[in-house]
Parts: C-alpha cells; structure tokens; sequence
C-alpha cells in the first residue's frame, strides 16, 4: 500500500454517482449534424484544412494548427462539409466561435489508418508526432496538447507519472466506467507515456468509492511495477496538484507546475486515447460522457462522437423537459449553467447534468459576509478567500493578486461553504479576467512604446548625420574660401590685383588666355581642308549633358527645400546655386537645339548634293 498524505481543506458534497454508474457505456449514435468548434484545446485555434463542399472519411484530417501550440481536428464520421463560420460554442460566456458543419453520410466510412505494432521500435519523437496528429489533448482539465506536455524541457526530469482517476466531482463517472470497462486500454496508454517519459514510478490514483474501477486496474497492471493507489474521498482530492500532494506528499510551488518537482498527472481518458493513436492509429473523434441528473430517463455515460449537438444528446438518454429545472455542463462545483442545447460535445466536455429544481435548488440572493472564516477552512490550496474577496468586489487587482489569486483552482469548495451565498469563484473568475485583459493591454502599450522610441532614436540619428554632413560641407566651404583668400592674397601682392575679386578675375582671365592660346596652336597644327566636310555636332553627348544639367538642378531643389523647411544656415548659397543650375540646364538646351538644326541642315545639303 503507497504511503498517502493529505491536503488542507475540502468538503464532501453528496456525489450523486450512482445515478450514472446502473448500465455500460452506450454508443450515442450518429446525429444528423456535427459541429466542431477549431478551439478545443488551449493554445491556437486550428485552421481549416477542407472547404465547403467536401467529401470527408472518418479519422480525416480537417483543421491543422500550422504555428504555436496546437492539435488538429479530424471528421468525427465521414460525410460533408456542410458550412465554415461562427457557432455557439460550450464556454462560460455563451460566445460564439469558428466552427466546421460536418453533415454525416451515414456510412461510417474509416480514412486509412497505419497502426503501431511496437512503439518501442520508434524513436520517442516519433511516437510524440503520433499523438500530436491524433489531436489528442487532456480530457480532464483545461485540455493542454499532451504532446507538449510529455516533452518536459530538460531540466524538469519526471520522476512520477500520475495517471488521476479521482474524479471527485459529484455526478460525474465518465472515468469510473472508463477504468470499469476498458482498463486495459487504460494501462496501455500509461504505458505508453511511461515509455516516453522514463519517470522511476508509475502510479494511478482512484478515490475509495470507486472500488469496481480499481479491481479492473488491479487485474490489468499484473506483470507490471504501476502502483495502485486507492485515496480517501475528499473534493478536491482529483484536482493536479491536490492529488500530488496525496501522493508524494510534495507541493507544487506558487505560479509554478508540477514538472517544476519532478511530477507529472494525465487523465484516464487521455491515456485510453494515447493507446488509441499508436495502436490503432484512431484520432480523438469521440469521448466518454456523463449524462445524468433527475430530469433523464436513461441517464448514464455514452461514447460520444465530438461535435454531437446536446440536445441529440439528451434525447437519447430522455430528457424531461417538464422536469429539467437547469443543464449543467461539467459538474456541481467547477462547471456553468448553459444557456441553449446547440452548443456541441468538445474534447473536455466529461457531463452534462439534467437538474429537476428541487435536485439543484437555483442559489439564494448574496448576502452580506459575515466574516466567518468556513471560506478559509476549506480552501484546498490555503489561500485567503474573503480578502481576495474584498480586494476582487473593490477592483484592486494588484492586491488580490499579490494574495496568489492566480494560485486559485476554481474548485468551489469556498462557495459551497458559504453561508451568505456569495459567489465566490465568480468574484475570483471576474478578476482574473480583468487582469489578464489588464496585462495584454499593458504588453500591447509596451509594445506601441518601444516602436514609438526606435522611431525617434532613428529621426535623432537621422538628423545627427544631417547635421555632420551640414558641418563637414561648410568646413570644406570655408578652407576652399580660405584658398581662394590666400592666393588672390599673393595676386595683390604681386600687383596683378588690387583686391580679392579683382585676383579671382585675374586668375579666370589667364586660364581663359591660355586655353584659346592652346586652341590657336592646334588649329595652326593641323589646317583643316577646304574641300573637307564640316564636322556633325555629337546630339548624343549633347542630349546626355542636358539630361545631367536637369538631374542636378531637381538635386540642387530638393537640397534647396530640404533647407528651407529646417531654417539651415546654406538657405541663399543654395537658392544661387539653384539659379546658376538653370542658366547651365538653359544653356544645354539651346546647344541642343542649335547642334539638331545644324545636324538638319548638315543632311538637307548633303541629299541636295
């Protein structure tokens, strides 16, 4: 017998089992309509793989998570795409969101399957691909990609694997009968995550009320080291980290997760699927559910195809409408009142409860707290129920959340307690929310802030190179003007100059002499004949000098605006410069002009002669 420990807290709420546990899991059938919402899991919707129209096999691939965390969807049944849009969805808020409309054909017609005969002959991230593209997620929590989840990083070694088959919720039994009547497939998938996970100890942990399932398990483990461990029945002895605590004895630390202590927990349900995907190579397109309550005529747990409508559900363990009082979705403590039947069956959807109105009496009117501490007392993972209370009703979210809301599993042991009717978990649920939308919006303005800084870093840098380039223009502005001063300096000197305009003038005027001197020489050198025909002016270098002068005069513009538009000091250098470009880009034109009328007259003389 595994030596056990207990957890601060909890209560024993009537659990209503029996009621569901009278008869074998029964197959729902095929509804006339699947709708299968893209998010059943956390992390990123999947996307649809099919269009509208399609002809789709049992087990086919019809939605896929291409980036992020995510598993795909597969056809529940063959059939066709009936339509791609928004649907009621199972979720506290009553939202819609996207889903697929499968119209089943009625065939019942099986995609290709390649089952595993021995996993062990595959490499491990062989066999985690394998569970990843059977879309398996966990079954009974929030539905984390089990796939991810058995790939711990490496410095969380898992030392015990847990599989939980608690259930300590009231009225829910979907697990018991899947230990009951099909521990085997139950083994085989621990097997199976054992294999992957290598952890020193295996261990299944089932509350004392289910002795039925723990001798199919019993029989099932022979021949194997997986322990058995039979718990006391305590709510919320099944939650993760509660039934960790039972087992090891150790805690999962504040905002921290089990493989922070060397621990992991999966669901049976999860380790039936697993079993199913490598040894038959069968996706999760259904799941065991608990259909019960007064207001059913057959209650019981029924093998569900995923995306079955619950009103086709309930009409197959006959609902009473005259009786139904309220439809609980999930169970008593941890799950909501749906509001219609449309929405469909997702991979965590474990029951659903058909209440007559004296079997779940609506709550009575909140009162005020009385500060009596059964809040407190009860609270599984010892926090402080009426301050977070307070600090939740006040807004003051940071408060509440230095109290470790975030530590809060939502089990509903402190609203059961109540003695005022106040609604708890829905004041902790309420602030969550608040905060995480707070935390989004702070990331977002973080975000716009640090795109808003790059940008005025790139406009300062910007400008600070403009600037350089300003200074490093006028230094060699100001040194060619210093030449310029020395030499017509030196010109004065000698007296070919009285002042500095007069040197420059001087300086123009000899290179002036020189060149028509040169050009004087070569024509002397070289007589041109007079039977010789006159030279053709070169259109093509005139064109491309033309096309230069107006290139450099929009340059010379656009420097020029540049300049006005930040008050820079070259404003009246460049608008001479601008000047000086148009009389040259002028000048280029009319030698354009004049060398296509000479070329004109040049070919007009020529055909003449």
């Amino acid at each position: 017998m595994p030596q056990l420990w207990d957890f601060s807290g909890g209560v024993h709420p009537a659990e209503h089992k029996q009621l569901s546990t009278s008869r074998s899991i029964q197959a729902a059938g095929i509804p006339g309509q699947l709708v299968l919402p893209l998010q059943q899991h956390i992390g990123e919707p999947a996307e649809p793989i099919v269009a509208i129209g399609d002809s789709v096999l049992k087990g086919q691939k019809i939605a896929d998570v291409s980036h992020g965390m995510g598993v795909p969807v597969h056809a529940p049944t063959s059939g066709v795409i009936e339509s791609i849009g928004d649907y009621p969805v199972p979720h506290p808020s009553g939202m819609a969101d996207k889903c697929i409309v499968l119209k089943p054909d009625g065939k019942d017609e099986w995609c290709e399957r390649y089952p595993v005969s021995d996993y062990r002959k595959l490499d491990r991230n062989q066999v985690l691909d394998i569970i990843r593209s059977a879309g398996i997620s966990g079954m009974g929590g929030a539905g984390f990609p089990t796939h991810i989840k058995l790939k711990p990083s490496r410095d969380r070694k898992v030392d015990t694997l847990i599989l939980n088959g608690a259930e300590c919720e009231p009225y829910i039994t979907a697990d018991d009968m899947t230990m009951r009547e099909r521990a085997d497939e139950v083994v085989s998938g621990l097997k199976v995550m054992a294999w992957i996970l290598r952890p020193e100890r295996c261990v299944i942990g089932i509350e004392d009320n289910k002795p039925e399932a723990a001798t199919a398990l019993r029989e099932a483990i022979q021949g194997t080291q997986i322990e058995i461990a039979v718990i006391p029945t305590k709510y919320p002895s099944g939650g993760e980290k509660q039934l960790i605590q039972i087992l090891t004895g150790m805690e999962v630390p504040s905002g921290g997760i089990p493989a922070d202590i060397g621990v992991m927990c999966q669901n049976v349900g999860t380790a039936v699927a697993v079993a199913r995907a490598v040894f038959e190579d069968t996706p999760l397109v259904s799941r065991v559910v608990t259909l019960t309550g007064e207001a059913l005529e057959k209650p019981g747990n029924f093998d569900v195809l995923l995306g079955t409508p619950l009103d086709y559900l309930l009409e197959q363990a006959g609902l009473q409408p005259e009786r139904a009082n309220r439809l609980i979705l999930g169970g008593p403590m941890m799950g909501y009142t749906l509001t219609t039947t449309a929405v469909p069956v997702i991979k965590t959807s474990n029951c659903i409860i058909a209440a007559t109105a004296s079997e779940l009496p609506a709550p009575p009117p909140e009162q005020a707290c009385i500060r009596c501490g059964q809040c407190a007392e009860v609270c599984p993972m010892e926090l402080l129920p009426q301050q977070l209370f307070w600090h939740a009703k006040a807004t003051e979210f940071e408060k509440a959340e230095h109290l470790n809301l975030f530590d809060c599993i939502e089990c509903g042991a402190c609203s059961y307690v109540c003695p005022s009717s106040i609604p708890l978990v829905q004041y902790y649920r309420y602030a969550k929310g608040e905060i995480r939308v707070q935390r989004a919006e702070q990331l977002k303005a973080d975000r716009a802030r640090e795109r808003f800084e790059a940008r005025q870093e790139r406009l300062d840098r910007e400008q600070q190179d403009k600037e350089l380039r300003r200074k490093e223009r006028a230094k060699a502005a100001a040194e060619a003007q210093s030449k310029k001063k020395v030499e017509a300096e030196k010109a004065a000197a000698s007296g070919e100059a009285v002042d500095e305009r007069a040197a420059s003038s001087a300086l123009v005027e000899q290179a002036l002499a020189r060149k028509k001197a040169s050009n004087k020489a070569a024509q002397a050198q070289a007589p041109i004949p007079a039977d010789a025909a006159p030279e053709k002016p070169d259109i093509e270098l005139l064109e491309k000098q033309f096309v230069q002068a107006q290139s450099k005069l929009e340059t010379m513009q656009t420097m020029l605006e540049d300049a006005k538009a930040q008050q820079a000091d070259n404003v009246e250098k460049l608008e001479r410069a601008v000047t000086k470009n148009h009389d040259r880009v002028k000048r280029a034109e009319e030698a354009l002009t004049d060398a296509r009328k000479t070329l004109a007259t040049q070919t007009e003389s020529q055909s003449i002669e």
